[in-house]
C-alpha cells in the first residue's frame, strides 16, 4: 500500500486532483451568480398602475358601480373655501356656506352669487329651509360650542335657535312633515362616539335625542315617506338606516349600518323621489349613491380627481322638479379654489317642503 501511494505521488495524482476541484470551483463561482441574477429577475414585485399612482383609487368593490364625471357648473372662489350645506330655496336659487368664515352664499339659477350672511365668528356647516322661508343655519362652532340660527330670506333678522349654551355641535339638518326638524351632532371622534342625532320640536324649543354613541355625526336625510332617517358617521366611515318609530323613537331592529366606507370619509346626504340616497364623500372627489335599501348603484366622480384637486366633495343639493345634481367641493391645498359641479342622478327631487 505504502509504494502504491508513493506511486500515485509520483505519477501526480494529488496534483491532478487538486486541478479537478480547481476546476469545479471555477464552474461553481460562474454558474453561482447566474443562479442569483436569475433569481432576481424573476422574483415577485410590486408594480405601480394607474389606480396605485393615484391618491384617490376607487376601491374595488366600488369600480363595477356606474360611473359619470360631474361637469364643472360655477367656480365660486379661487381660494379653497370649505364649501358645505348645499340647498335650493323655493326659487331655486342654490344656497350654500363657506364654513370657516361663516357667510352664507346665494347663487341663482342665472349664475348670479351674492353673499346673504356676512362673515361671523359662529361658523356654518348646514343650511335647512323651513316652510315659512326662513334659512336655518347649523353650526359646530369652534369645535366646542355650536349653534342653529335662522334668517330671513334675505340674511336679515338673525334668531337663535338653538344656542351655544345648549351644548351642540349641530353639524347637518332637515325638516320633517311637522315642522320640526332632526339634526346631527359631531361630538366624538373615530374612538369616542359623543355624538349623535337629536329631534327639534315643531315649537322649536323641545330637544329629544334619537341615536346616540355616533363617532362624528355628520349628513342626514329623511326618505320620502319621512319614516326612515338616513345618517352618515364620519368618524367610523359608516352609513346608517334607522327606521322611525314616532318622532324620536327607533323601531324594534329599525336601526342598521346599511354600508362602511373605504377611505376619507362621508359626509352630506341627500334623497331622491325614489328613495336613493347620495353621499358626499369628503376627501375623495366624488358621491356613491344607494338604493332605497342602502345598496351602492351608482357614483358621480369630479374632474381632476386623480390630480389631488375637488377632493373635499363635502354636500350636493338635487334641483327640486329635476334631476339635476349640484355638488360643492374644494381642492385644499392644491390648485383649483372652491367649485360648483354638476351631473344627473337617478331621479328627481323631492317635491320642496315635501317633509313640512
Amino acid at each position: 500500500m505504502m509504494k502504491w501511494m508513493a506511486a500515485q505521488r509520483k505519477q501526480g495524482e494529488p496534483g491532478h486532483l487538486g486541478s479537478m476541484l480547481g476546476t469545479t470551483c471555477l464552474a461553481f463561482l460562474i454558474w453561482w451568480p447566474s443562479i442569483t441574477y436569475s433569481q432576481e429577475k424573476t422574483m415577485p414585485g410590486l408594480q405601480h398602475d394607474a389606480l396605485s399612482r393615484s391618491s384617490v383609487p376607487i376601491p374595488p368593490s366600488e369600480r363595477g358601480l356606474q360611473t359619470v364625471e360631474a361637469e364643472p357648473y360655477f367656480r365660486v372662489s379661487d381660494q379653497p373655501l370649505v364649501l358645505e350645506g348645499a340647498v335650493f330655496d323655493r326659487r331655486e336659487n342654490l344656497l350654500f356656506v363657506d364654513a370657516a368664515s361663516g357667510r352664507v352664499f346665494r347663487l341663482s339659477p342665472r349664475k348670479q352669487l351674492e353673499v346673504i350672511v356676512p362673515k361671523n365668528t359662529l361658523g356654518a356647516s348646514g343650511l335647512g329651509i323651513h316652510k315659512d322661508g326662513r334659512i336655518f343655519i347649523t353650526s359646530v362652532g369652534d369645535t366646542r360650542q355650536g349653534s342653529i340660527r335662522a334668517v330671513d330670506p334675505d340674511g336679515s333678522n338673525m334668531q337663535t335657535i338653538i344656542g351655544e349654551d345648549r351644548g351642540f355641535l349641530a353639524n347637518d339638518i332637515v325638516f320633517d312633515s311637522s315642522g320640526g326638524f332632526y339634526f346631527t351632532d359631531s361630538h366624538g371622534s373615530s374612538t369616542d362616539g359623543g355624538g349623535g342625532v337629536f329631534y327639534a320640536d315643531p315649537d322649536l324649543e323641545t330637544v329629544l335625542p334619537v341615536m346616540q354613541g355616533l363617532a362624528v355625526g355628520n349628513g342626514i336625510a329623511l326618505s320620502p315617506s319621512g319614516g326612515e332617517l338616513w345618517v352618515t358617521e364620519h368618524g367610523k366611515n359608516t352609513l346608517h338606516r334607522v327606521r322611525l318609530l314616532g318622532r324620536t323613537g327607533v323601531a324594534p331592529f329599525g336601526s342598521t349600518v346599511a354600508y362602511y366606507f373605504t377611505g376619507p370619509a362621508p359626509d352630506g346626504a341627500r334623497v331622491d323621489s325614489e328613495g336613493n340616497v347620495y353621499v358626499a364623500i369628503s376627501g375623495q372627489g366624488r358621491v356613491l349613491v344607494f338604493n332605497r335599501n342602502g345598496l351602492p348603484i351608482g357614483q358621480v366622480v369630479l374632474p381632476e380627481r386623480e390630480g389631488g384637486r375637488n377632493l373635499k366633495s363635502t354636500s350636493l343639493a338635487i334641483r327640486p322638479g329635476s334631476d339635476e345634481l349640484l355638488i360643492v367641493a374644494n381642492s385644499g391645498n392644491e390648485p383649483g379654489g372652491a367649485m360648483i359641479f354638476r351631473s344627473q342622478g337617478f331621479a328627481t327631487a323631492l317635491p320642496l317642503y315635501s317633509h313640512q
